[in-house]
């Protein structure tokens, strides 16, 4: 487990997190009783039954069940070798699609606006932007918010803009090289 722990924090994982799932797999062991790679999936049933009924959840954690899936697909990439050759025991995944929650995420995902409420909320602050009290501040708000709509970024990516990404020998239209984005693309500046 404390490979697992060193493993995460050198992937850049907080302390908390690192703290949480190291919770997560200590209460699964003492639910267990017996080393972790024996653990298999009717193991993982009554754990999670008995979280149900033990806390009174209608459904047993999604956290929890994702930790100990991850937890198993290290140990498993990492020591199956080794565990297999000291204890002549084969690792498997204790938590399979039967078992865990059914649905994992419960966030609804965000829907992009359409051109149609983009544009009328952008009509809708041209009209407003006169009569605002501080109007520099607000202007400016808008010339930033109107450029990250156009050129298509997101407002963290313009956060980490600095003046020596803008690369106007780039093209015609001034360019943006976003070099710290996850996809490491050219942005037009329209």
């Amino acid at each position: 487990m404390d490979q697992y722990a060193l493993a995460m924090s050198a992937s850049g994982v907080g302390d908390e997190h690192v703290s949480s799932h190291r919770g997560t797999l200590f209460e699964f062991i003492r639910f267990l009783g017996r080393p972790l790679w024996t653990a298999d999936t009717s193991d993982a049933d009554q754990c999670l039954a008995w979280l149900r009924s033990s806390q009174g959840r209608r459904v047993p954690g999604t956290r929890r069940c994702l930790v100990l899936r991850q937890f198993y697909e290290f140990l498993v990439a990492r020591y199956q070798g080794d565990i297999h050759a000291l204890t002549g025991h084969v690792v498997s995944q204790p938590i399979d699609e039967f078992n865990q929650p059914t649905k994992p995420y419960h966030d609804v995902p965000r829907v992009p606006p359409s051109r149609a409420e983009v544009e009328e909320l952008f009509s809708g602050w041209r009209q407003w932007l006169p009569q605002a009290r501080k109007f520099l501040p607000a202007a400016r708000d808008y010339v930033a918010a109107s450029l990250w709509r156009r050129a298509g970024l997101r407002i963290n990516e313009s956060a980490m803009l600095d003046i020596r990404d803008w690369r106007p020998d780039l093209g015609e239209l001034d360019r943006t090289w976003q070099n710290r984005n996850r996809f490491s693309q050219f942005r037009d500046h329209l």
